[in-house]
């Protein structure tokens, strides 16, 4: 028996640390899946609770853990998959899609990025977010993409120029139109008149738009490098001015007044009549003219911001301190005396006695004696006690706020109160016995509102109701207990620095109470109140303080645009105005004379020397156009002037006039160049524009006659240079580039030239 016994109990033992090893297991895959979880692993913990469940199926707190855990971690493994398919790892995001959508056959998201990657893997093409294989686009799509913004003019040059002009409008636009590059169209129905334009150091586009204001027209651009101009009157600019749409989306407006408010801003300040609010989509359409739309974009910038936040820090602080000292004798301080009678007492006349209720009769009294009264005397009691409390209470709640909004901030209990009572009759006769009762329900405990307000200087300003109140007792009012509330309430505005630390309010309460308590007289002797008498001392403190502590965590973002004033334009035309940043000149601005020549003092002109014969300007040969400097050889002094004149020879038709004149810096400085009056022989106006730079001793000329009139030809001076002669030595001025260019803007060849110019 013994041999068969032992391998039983071997068996036994074998199976029970299995079974014991097996449940030990699902208990720390359990635990692992716990851990996981806590870490936000939620793959890893599905996996363990998933081995737990397998290993107990039957144990539902394994089940459930395994259930919650399951759309956790597919709805991760779809999220990784998405960021490795949007880096272009599609093979890796379908097998990661693929095991979510085995993970849970329930989750649509996985079975739809699954069947999108599918898509477009066999596209052959590259992930990116939520990118679909699509159709081509449509007529209308195409349509819409090929679309144009809104037609801006090609970049002017901004070298300044000098106009002076008494001509027609049309004469005028298209002079500043030829030096600017740009074609000018006018309306049909316009009227030109003569104007009187003089103009100093401005640039082109500034040059368009004082003499749009001056003869009372205006300009828009057709394409880059043509502008139409009309009449400025509205029905013109409705008819003329082009017209964009855009849709702008709000980030931070959210409710439907601070819409409407954005919108009555627009439609007032800008003029805007066309502007549809969508409250749906927390957007707005608006169709204006291209400068209608830029300024609403810098007003949609300016208001559409986030607001200001800040976290209130508020602290409820309440220290009490209790003393109590009771020490004494208490002596007793009452007796009682109590009547007992005889019970069946004999008399002279018979026998008396009492019932049994322990009454007698009056015969009684007769045979009272000592033994039939009682005297009760309580014990004296010695009292030492002596008690010191000491209790804090500190609530410290926070709460974050939105500017110029409401915030609240309630903890604690709704208490009831009664606040009235009827009694309905039954059928109009007779009362019903029910009582009906109604209540009110109290906020009890920490009861914060508060409403802030950024400013500027990182301020706020605080608009504050703080009640602090508690349940101290209950009083019976007409049958109903009714409770009583302490309640510790401030209602306060006051303006604080971020971070700054306010005590609102606070109250100290001290109060000493001593009592005596013992037998009248011996109570009061010095010595024996000790031993009849108890003395009872009691001190208490009790201290409430409110502190306020904001800290902005989001300010105003104001920037230099939201400050900044732009000009817009008239009162009944709202358009912007430009500037183009004005390249340094080192020599004089550019001049356009008009018909009458200005009159310009000649600079005084030093003795001439001849130069040599290897220093003067080459001889043209006859026929040929060409450039001369007269003279061809100058000596001037340290510090003084002289002039050259630039002389065209041979011209034919000539229209326009282009050089680039170079020069030793070191001993030579452009004082002034004027119109030589070659091109203007004829009373036309003529644009000479030049820009110096002295630095590298190059100066760029123009000159150019009026649209639409006929070249000049002959000989003459074209330019007169003034130079001043800075230090002693030796220099060639040479046209280094230049030609002549025909009313139809082709070019003629023009010979070079050089002069030789001697300081000494």
């Amino acid at each position: 028996m013994r041999r068969l016994f032992r391998p039983a109990a071997a068996c036994l033992c074998i199976l029970a640390m299995f079974l014991s090893a097996a449940g030990e297991s699902a208990r720390t895959l359990y635990k692992k899946g716990q851990d996981a979880e806590a870490r936000q692993k939620y793959e890893a913990a599905y996996e363990f609770y998933k081995g737990a469940w397998d290993q107990k199926p039957k144990d539902l707190r394994y089940r459930a853990s395994a259930e919650r855990m399951r759309i956790l971690a597919a709805s991760s493994m779809v999220h990784k998959a998405q960021i490795l398919r949007d880096a272009g790892n599609l093979n890796e995001a379908l097998a990661l899609f693929q095991r979510a959508a085995d993970t849970d056959p329930t989750l649509a998201i996985a079975l739809q990025e699954l069947k999108r990657t599918k898509a477009l893997i066999d596209a052959g093409q590259s992930g990116k977010p939520q990118s679909e294989v699509t159709a081509p686009p449509s007529a209308i799509r195409q349509r819409l993409e090929s679309a144009m913004g809104p037609v801006e003019l090609n970049s002017i040059a901004n070298v300044p120029i000098t106009l002076k002009m008494t001509e027609d409008t049309k004469v005028v636009y298209e002079t500043v139109g030829k030096l600017a590059g740009i074609n000018v169209l006018f309306d049909p129905d316009y009227t030109s008149r003569k104007v009187h334009i003089e103009l100093n150091s401005v640039t082109l586009e500034e040059a368009l738009q004082i003499i749009s204001l001056e003869s009372k027209t205006f300009w828009r651009p057709v394409t880059p490098n043509t502008v139409f101009v009309a009449a400025d009157n509205p029905a013109k600019r409705k008819e003329i001015e082009q017209n964009v749409i855009k849709t702008f989306y709000l980030s931070n407006i959210s409710t439907a007044t601070e819409l409407q408010d954005l919108v009555n801003a627009l439609r007032t300040v800008l003029e805007i009549p066309r502007i549809q609010q969508l409250p749906s989509q927390n957007a707005i359409i608006i169709r204006g003219t291209p400068d209608q739309l830029a300024l609403a974009q810098k007003m949609i910038d300016d208001i559409d911001k986030a607001r200001p936040e800040v976290v209130v820090e508020v602290a409820v602080m309440q220290v009490s301190r209790d003393k109590i000292k009771n020490y004494g004798v208490n002596p007793p301080t009452s007796t009682s005396v109590s009547l007992i009678p005889n019970v069946n007492t004999s008399s002279g006349t018979g026998t008396t006695g009492s019932s049994s209720n322990g009454a007698f009769n009056l015969n009684t009294l007769r045979d009272l004696n000592a033994t039939n009264f009682q005297v009760t005397i309580p014990g004296a009691s010695l009292t030492a006690l002596f008690s010191d409390g000491d209790t804090k209470v500190i609530q410290n709640p926070q709460i974050r706020a939105l500017d110029g909004q409401k915030a609240s901030l309630k903890i604690g209990d709704r208490v009831p109160v009664a606040t009235g009572s009827f009694q309905p009759g039954i059928g109009g006769v007779g009362i019903n016995p029910l009582v009906n009762t109604q209540f009110q329900y109290l906020d009890v405990g920490v009861n914060i509102d508060l409403t802030p307000h950024v400013h500027a200087n990182r301020e706020v300003t605080l608009k504050i109701s703080l009640d602090v109140s508690a349940v101290t007792g209950s009083s019976n009012i007409g049958g109903i207990s009714q409770p009583t509330i302490g309640q510790r309430k401030i209602e306060n505005e006051i303006r604080l620095k971020e971070g700054e630390a306010n005590m609102m309010g606070g109250i100290f309460e001290n109060s000493d109470i001593k009592s005596l308590s013992g037998l009248p007289g011996l109570a009061q002797i010095p010595f024996f109140k000790y031993l009849f008498s108890t003395t009872n001392t009691e001190h208490r403190e009790n201290e409430i303080v409110f502190v306020l502590i904001p800290h902005i965590i989001r300010g105003q973002d104001v920037n230099e645009m939201n400050d900044r004033a732009i000009d817009i334009g008239t009162g009944t035309s709202i358009g912007l105005r430009r500037k183009a940043p004005v390249a340094p000149v080192s020599g004089p601005i550019s001049t356009v004379q008009g018909n009458a020549p200005m009159a310009q003092a000649a600079a005084p002109v030093m003795p001439q020397q001849q130069a040599a014969p290897s220093q003067a300007t080459p001889q043209a040969a006859a026929g040929t156009t060409a450039f001369q400097f007269d003279p061809p050889t100058v000596t001037a002094a340290p510090g003084g002037t002289f002039t050259l004149n630039v002389n065209l020879t041979g011209g034919q038709n000539i229209y326009a006039v282009p050089v680039q004149v170079a020069y030793d810096p070191r001993f030579l400085q452009v004082v002034n160049v004027s119109n030589g009056g070659f091109l203007s022989q004829d009373g036309q106006a003529v644009a000479v524009v030049h820009r110096d730079d002295a630095q590298a001793g190059r100066l760029q000329l123009s000159a150019t006659r009026p649209p639409g009139v006929q070249g000049i030809s002959g000989q003459g001076p074209v330019f007169t240079l003034t130079f001043a002669a800075k230090g002693a030595g030796r220099s060639m001025v040479t046209i280094t580039q230049g030609g002549a260019k025909n009313p139809a803007m082709q070019s003629i060849v023009v010979m070079p030239a050089q002069a030789a110019v001697a300081v000494q």
